[in-house]
């Protein structure tokens, strides 16, 4: 009984994960393009020779720091929602969270080997991509019933009808008010 209440919570919580994992993969290509066109990847290349002299507890910081200014801008995106400027707040939030997931793909690719190393980070790694794959396939089958309800198909039938004559409905309301 519980399970069967909380399972829409765990989707949830499973479709904001893979939103995560799905802009990491996206966005690394695209960091890839910005490296390639501005001279980051002589960057870099200094980078990877400084981490290959650390120890995997100093990459560890290496990892972390990059990170550290964004919050700031984080909190200029909070204060912009307090005080009601809702397009600012939303493009600051999502240029915070675009870029941060940018930089952190990007100095991760660089760390990576390094902070391998430790067993705890080793196993933490491990965890989160069993995690990412627990979560899309928690997340599939929701996202087939929709696909096949957006198509027409079976039980969506019913659905797609449902809807349309709730936007028909829609529709009439607002030019009749005008």
């Amino acid at each position: 009984m519980l399970r069967r209440l909380l399972q829409p919570v765990w989707v949830l919580l499973a479709i904001i994960f893979l939103i995560e994992a799905w802009l990491w993969d996206h966005l690394e290509p695209i960091v890839a393009s910005v490296v390639d066109a501005i001279p980051l990847r002589a960057f870099k290349q200094w980078l990877a020779e400084r981490v290959d002299t650390l120890s995997p507890a100093m990459t560890l910081i290496v990892f972390i720091v990059p990170v550290i200014p964004l919050f700031p801008l984080k909190l200029v995106g909070i204060w912009l929602l307090t005080h009601e400027y809702w397009t600012s707040a939303v493009f600051t939030i999502l240029f915070a969270k675009f870029l941060g997931v940018g930089v952190t793909a990007f100095v991760f690719d660089v760390t990576k080997p390094k902070l391998l190393e430790m067993a705890w980070f080793e196993r933490l790694y491990e965890f989160i991509l069993s995690l990412r794959a627990k979560a899309k396939a928690l997340v599939d089958p929701v996202k087939a019933r929709m696909r096949e309800m957006l198509r027409g198909g079976g039980a969506g039938d019913r659905w797609s009808m449902r809807t349309l004559r709730l936007i028909q409905r829609f529709r009439k309301s607002v030019h009749e008010a005008r």
